[in-house]
Parts: structure tokens; C-alpha cells; sequence
């Protein structure tokens, strides 16, 4: 008989493109078609900022997957919030866990359906999986179902991981599932008496079986070399800094490349002929930019994995990361698939000095490393090794 999983996770669907959302529907569609049955327990929410109903409540699937979806009564008011914010981020040694636990509360989202949810229908499932460990649906439902959890954190030095609301918490679940080395020994570090046992899995990718790199170029008038960022358009993902340099750049003429940004925007991105924003695209375009682009560029200071590193990786495109960001800096160093920078200077000579063979050579490791190291077969193996209800 097939164990029984729930995987709990903030917001789920095709079109949310956060990191840790993408990992859990790629391994939740690769487990429940191999081994596990699977159902997904998440919110209607899609926008992470205001946690708005966007999906209807109820059950559905979606590639095979059973999803299960909770209404949230209360979206964040996001004025309040980041005043909160700023708040309980300049006061961590002061603040009382009770005020903690309201931030995380105002953090969201707060839906009271899915944790009767998880309290009514434990008993039905053999293990609980919790993805990222930043939001109200891990906080407040895991304590529920401690007994059968086990943790993807998506941890990384950012501030609320300074708050005291932690200490206890992570000595809750079952095991952990990490996304990178890097994240591992930061939890270590962070939290000595906690015992952060667990696999690094990180998740696979696969390319379609063909991409049109010349189609891409052709359908958006681009015809020299461009850097192309993938993801969320957010100061928070580096991306205020990547304009601002870019433009400085582009002003000097120390650079002659053009910026294509794929993904939903959080932020204004500045109206400028180099820069082309396409929003977000359907996937096939997404895999043509890639094959299309000259380096793949991801300057975000936090992140516990990079998807699009691996999926650049898979494609033989080198990439630039954010010599600030250790778990970036880490799949370059251990794929030698990239190279890291932090101030535009160090940008543009990457730019200028590295040739085009270079450029191939690093493309060729990192996919080489892909190949290595992120297969389903060893990542669904490390699943099942460590899962035991």
C-alpha cells in the first residue's frame, strides 16, 4: 500500500513561481507518480502579498496531484504589515515571543480551514511534509502533527530567522529535507542544540525536448548579446541593485548587452530601451530565453536554492550570481558552472574579459553537475530513505 502524504505548503499552483512553491509541486508530481499518495494542503491564496482568495476552495488536481484548498478570512493589509515589519526587525532581542508570534500571524497566511483541516484528518495521513519555514501555515499547523513532520525549511540568513520564536520550534519535526549544503550548516551554526539531520535534495529539472533560442531572439527584436534574470521581480531578489547597475553600465558604455526579465513584478522596473520585461511567461518561453541568453544572472542576496541556476545549468549556460548570497556561491563553486560579483565593476570586466569559449566551458560544468547531482532517481531515493512514519 502507497503511504499516505500531505504536503503543506502557503500557495500552490502552476502559475506561483517562488522557489519554494515550484520544488514542492515538481516533487509532489514526481512522488505521487511513483510511490507516495500525495494530497497537497495549501490556501486559495496567490499573490504572497495580501494572501487573497484567488483559487476556488475545495478539491481539485492538477498533473495527477490532489489539492486541497483552504480559504484565508483575513488578507494582510500590506501597509500595516511592513510597518510591523520594520517594527519587530529593529527589536529582535527585545521582543517578546508573544509579539513574534503576532508578527507571524500578520506574516500569514492565517487560515483557520486548513488547520482544523490537519487537526480533524491527521489520522488519515502517515506523514506530514511542511515547505518553508517562514510562514503562519508551517508555524501554527506542524505543532499539530509534530509527531509525524518532517521540515523543508528554505532557510537562509535573512532577519526573522534572528527571532526567538525559533528555538523551539525547530526541535519539532521529525527530520529535515535541505535545498543546499550551504542551508544545512547555516541552521547548524544558528542553532546548536537543535539536531538538523537530513538530506540535501534540492529538486530536478527537465528541459522540454526542444527549445528555439533564434524564435525567441526573433519575436522580441533581439539580435546581440543579452543577460537574462528568471523569477520574481523584487528588491528583495536583488533586482533594485540590478537595475541600478545595469543602467550605470549601460550610461558608461561598459557594457553593450541588453536585460530581458522574466517574472511577475513587485516593483516598478525602469522604462529603458535595454530593458526588456516581458512579465510572466509560459514555460516554453521561459526554456527559449534561456537556450537564447549569453549568461543567466540571479543577483539575490538570500537564497537557499536556485531553480534557475540548475535549469540554466541543464540548458549549458553559465551564470552570475551574488558573491553575497553563500548558497549561490556555493553551486558555482562546487558546479564551476558561474561566477560571482557584488559591486557593477566586477559585472562589467566578467562581461568584457570572459570569452565566449569560457563562457561554453562553464555552461558544459554545470551541466555536467546537474546530471550528477539533481536525477528524480536520487532525489526520490533520498526521500524515501529519510521519510519513515
Amino acid at each position: 500500500m502507497k503511504l499516505k502524504v500531505a504536503f503543506v505548503i502557503q500557495r500552490y499552483g502552476v502559475e506561483v513561481n517562488g522557489g519554494a512553491e515550484v520544488l514542492c509541486r515538481a516533487v509532489a508530481e514526481h512522488m505521487a507518480a511513483s510511490c507516495w499518495d500525495i494530497d497537497v494542503l495549501t490556501t486559495c491564496a496567490l499573490d504572497y502579498s495580501e494572501w487573497a482568495d484567488h483559487y476556488k476552495p475545495g478539491k481539485s488536481k492538477i498533473s495527477g496531484v490532489t489539492v486541497r484548498r483552504f480559504t484565508v478570512p483575513m488578507p494582510r493589509e500590506t501597509a500595516s504589515f511592513n510597518l510591523f515589519c520594520d517594527e519587530v526587525s529593529q527589536n529582535i532581542e527585545t521582543s517578546t515571543i508573544t509579539r513574534q508570534e503576532e508578527w507571524m500571524k500578520a506574516q500569514g497566511p492565517i487560515s483557520p480551514g486548513l488547520q482544523d483541516y490537519v487537526l480533524n484528518h491527521q489520522d488519515e495521513y502517515d506523514v506530514f511534509i511542511f515547505f518553508n519555514y517562514l510562514y503562519a501555515t508551517t508555524y501554527f499547523t506542524l505543532p499539530l502533527v509534530a509527531h509525524k513532520s518532517y521540515l523543508v525549511p528554505f532557510a537562509h540568513d535573512e532577519w526573522p530567522i534572528y527571532l526567538g520564536i525559533w528555538k523551539e520550534f525547530f526541535k519539532l519535526p521529525k527530520g529535515f529535507i535541505f535545498s543546499a549544503v550551504e542551508e544545512q550548516l547555516f541552521l547548524q551554526n544558528k542553532f546548536e542544540d537543535v539536531d538538523f539531520d537530513g538530506p540535501v535534495c534540492g529538486m530536478a529539472v527537465n528541459p522540454p525536448g526542444a527549445v528555439h533560442p533564434e524564435a525567441f531572439r526573433r519575436n522580441h527584436g533581439i539580435y546581440g548579446p543579452f543577460l537574462l534574470y528568471v523569477g520574481r521581480v523584487d528588491p528583495s531578489k536583488g533586482c533594485s541593485k540590478l537595475f541600478e547597475d545595469f543602467l550605470a553600465l549601460r550610461e558608461s558604455q561598459s557594457i553593450s548587452m541588453k536585460l530581458v526579465v522574466l517574472g511577475k513584478a513587485m516593483m516598478e522596473i525602469p522604462a529603458h530601451p535595454d530593458i526588456i520585461a516581458l512579465g510572466y511567461v509560459e514555460e516554453q518561453t521561459k526554456w527559449d530565453a534561456m537556450a537564447a541568453c549569453d549568461w543567466l544572472v540571479m543577483p539575490s542576496p538570500h537564497e537557499s536554492l536556485s531553480i534557475v541556476l540548475l535549469e540554466a545549468w541543464s540548458l549549458q549556460k553559465p551564470v552570475l550570481v551574488n558573491r553575497d548570497c553563500a548558497v549561490l556561491v556555493g553551486q558555482c563553486d562546487r558546479s564551476h558552472g558561474g561566477l560571482w560579483f557584488s559591486e557593477k565593476e566586477e559585472l562589467a570586466a566578467i562581461l568584457k574579459l570572459v570569452s565566449s569559449q569560457v563562457r561554453n566551458q562553464l555552461g558544459a560544468q554545470g551541466q555536467q553537475y546537474v546530471e550528477a547531482n539533481y536525477t528524480w532517481a536520487s532525489i526520490e531515493q533520498k526521500y524515501l530513505d529519510t521519510i519513515d512514519p
